[in-house]
């Protein structure tokens, strides 16, 4: 189905498709003033697939002029009862490839696509660790939307900011949102709201799960074994 100019259309479409929780949102912003909340969206050929809460919609991409963050995100979703995270295995053999806590990796995809493979930012950045084409070329990457080669790729990158800064996360992050060269340009991490927010959340999100972490491994009953 396609998104009409007006939000009447919107509405009609909801009644459509089950309710999808939202654990992260963005506005979609159209050419003619609305601006749509939207939990995640794929660019295909060219059109916009867009995720609404309580509907699916695609408009043409000729009608997008910005996709902003939203200000204020929920949890991202909780580790699956089984504990069995998806990519997991991927994750862990990055993390200990580049040698990064496979915890950070976690935040930073959870922050940057919430676990879509097929994520699609309004700069072009793809998949689930959010690689600008060019970084991923760079990086040797064949298929961007590949899980494997995208968080292979996202690490590596990641771990040569973190080098970069003398293993200062803040600046790696900030230098990974908005680039190396605005981090130098402005000599810390630059005055963008987007990527000041970018920062806080996955360090929030970083020192949640290394809590959890910790508060499993001292709750081990086989640890005193």
């Amino acid at each position: 189905m396609r998104l009409s100019g007006t939000l009447s259309t919107l509405v009609a479409l909801a009644g459509l498709f089950t309710l999808v929780p939202a654990a992260r949102a963005d506005y979609v912003v159209l050419r003619s003033g609305q601006r749509l909340n939207v939990t995640s969206y794929e660019l295909l050929g060219g059109m916009y697939r867009l995720q609404l809460v309580g509907g699916i919609a695609e408009v043409p991409a000729s009608d997008v002029v910005g996709i902003e963050p939203e200000e204020i995100f929920a949890s991202p979703p909780a580790t699956p009862a089984t504990g069995k995270m998806a990519y997991a295995e991927l994750i862990s053999s990055a993390a200990q490839r580049y040698g990064l806590d496979q915890n950070l990796i976690v935040s930073v995809i959870s922050v940057e696509s919430n676990f879509n493979p097929k994520a699609i930012s309004g700069r072009n950045a793809r998949g689930l660790m959010q690689l600008l084409p060019e970084t991923a070329s760079r990086l040797g990457v064949q298929n961007i939307f590949d899980p494997k080669q995208n968080i292979e790729a996202g690490t590596h990158y990641l771990r040569d900011l973190l080098l970069r800064y003398d293993n200062n996360l803040v600046l790696a992050l900030a230098a990974y949102n908005a680039g190396p060269q605005n981090v130098q340009r402005h000599g810390r991490v630059p005055p963008y709201r987007e990527t000041v927010n970018y920062v806080r959340r996955i360090r929030r999100e970083y020192a949640r799960r290394k809590g959890l972490q910790t508060a499993e491994h001292h709750a081990d009953p086989n640890e005193a074994r």
